[in-house]
């Protein structure tokens, strides 16, 4: 179904970047579907992607550009050591090779391709694992990892050395790293050699080298959450899609804390619940949440 939307702003504004602040999409996808004639203005398809729309003005985008971006998919992998999240080096294996059929828990809007992309929403080494998000979702992407991204990720790590105060204080707020500070992180032992960092940034293979920084050495790395999404009880190397429910609320909470706000306690249990039951329902074919309602 087409989605209908007038433009109420001040001054004429580039189509593609009115797009993305609607939500509908990224600025990149809005390119893409005003090249390919999905999107018209006042009735007329517009061709530029630097085409401006003016105050009073309707954007139409058609029901075949819609529906291209109601199946976009977005992976919750439990990644196993030995996959690497981003572009492989010779002898590498990408962890999106597990994204298959076979490995699928549960229902997805469709099944990856030849010649899908799923880009991952953050780094994460290929001697650690669990939680990673793969995705072809431009507005996704910018909410997890854009440069106003604030959304703190959780890590179960298991430490050989001696955990001391004095180490577990430089941890949290005492570091630097390739000369920069660090951000604030919260670190607490929760058992002898196992640390839980929440961190807000991520550098490379941070957490391994702030260990490594107070003598400690890291044995295992594990990711379980991101935001509001936890990785749950999702077996090593299975996926499964995300659910509308979930996509919201990583959204809403990294707007929320881009603007120094807390998220709503509803959208944080929201998703939680629907991690902890991994086999939630995907994002539909219909109206995504967190976007404009379709007309």
């Amino acid at each position: 179904m087409a989605q209908e939307h007038t433009y109420q702003g001040d001054e004429p504004v580039r189509l593609n970047k009115w797009m993305a602040q609607l939500g509908l999409c990224s600025r990149r996808e809005a390119e893409a579907l005003i090249s390919r004639g999905e999107v018209k203005v006042n009735g007329e398809t517009v061709s530029e992607p630097g085409h401006k729309i003016s105050p009073g003005e309707t954007m139409v985008l058609g029901s075949a550009g819609a529906k291209a971006l109601d199946d976009q998919l977005t992976a919750v992998l439990h990644k196993p050591v030995g996959y690497v999240s981003a572009q492989p080096e010779a002898g590498q294996t990408p962890a999106v090779r597990l994204v298959t059929k076979a490995n699928l828990v549960g229902k997805a809007p469709k099944l990856p391709g030849a010649k899908t992309q799923l880009a991952p929403l953050g780094r994460l080494d290929m001697d650690s694992r669990g939680l990673l998000l793969l995705s072809q979702d431009g507005v996704l992407a910018k909410a997890v990892i854009g440069p106003h991204s604030n959304l703190d990720k959780e890590y179960l790590v298991t430490v050989k050395g001696q955990v001391t105060p004095q180490a577990l204080d430089k941890l949290r707020h005492g570091l630097t790293l390739d000369g920069r500070r660090l951000k604030h992180a919260k670190v607490d032992q929760v058992s002898p050699g196992r640390l839980r960092f929440i961190l807000r940034e991520g550098r490379n293979r941070q957490i391994r080298r702030m260990c490594e920084l107070v003598g400690l050495l890291v044995v295992d790395l594990y990711r379980v959450r991101i935001g509001p999404l936890e990785l749950g009880d999702l077996p090593e190397g299975k996926w499964r899609a995300l659910t509308e429910e979930e996509r919201a609320s990583l959204i809403s909470s990294a707007s929320a804390e881009a603007s120094g706000r807390r998220p709503s306690s509803s959208a944080e249990s929201g998703a939680r619940s629907a991690s902890a039951r991994s086999r939630g329902k995907p994002r539909s074919a219909g109206a995504k949440a967190g976007r404009p309602r379709k007309r």
